[in-house]
């Protein structure tokens, strides 16, 4: 596996070579073009990273868990996997910090952890997804993604409880 990136690397000069690209001057190219993107897209980033501190110091994730939980629980949903229902589509560093602390508090081969695992693999961090794409190309109006996405994440969520029931 350690010789996969140097391989990829390799065979990409060799390809560039071959066909006579200016491969420093397209590295060049490409570097700069990776730093306008970081520039329009870092005042959207730094909004969505203060906007998940706030929520998270506030105490709102905390208390929107705790009403949650109850539902969750009739459903059949582990409740130590409700916090990370409602932070993956926020935080990918947040959720994974909670999918560690089941797999620490619970085990990884518990219903709880093999629930999470199946959620950390099949969700995405929605909102980070929406501000970094949306926010490079200028679109203001996400129109139904949002709604969208959320609407896939509880899916994920369920099909995370049903999988695991079925099939392991």
């Amino acid at each position: 596996m350690e010789i996969i990136m140097p391989l990829f690397i390799a065979v990409t000069v060799v390809f560039g070579w071959v066909k006579k690209v200016p491969l420093f001057d397209a590295f060049v190219a490409g570097a700069k073009d990776g730093i306008r993107v970081l520039i329009k897209i870092a005042p959207t980033l730094v909004g969505l990273i203060v906007a998940v501190d706030m929520l998270k110091a506030s105490g709102f994730t905390d208390m929107l868990c705790e009403m949650i939980t109850p539902l969750a629980d009739s459903f059949g949903f582990p409740k130590e996997i409700v916090p990370m229902v409602l932070l993956r589509p926020i935080s990918g560093g947040g959720s994974t910090a909670l999918l560690t602390n089941i797999y620490k508090d619970i085990g990884p081969d518990s219903f709880a952890g093999k629930v999470a695992s199946v959620l950390a693999g099949s969700t995405e961090t929605t909102f980070y997804a929406i501000a970094i794409y949306f926010g490079s190309v200028k679109v203001k109006k996400t129109r139904h993604t949002l709604i969208s996405a959320l609407a896939a994440d509880l899916t994920a969520a369920v099909t995370a409880v049903l999988t695991v029931r079925m099939f392991l």
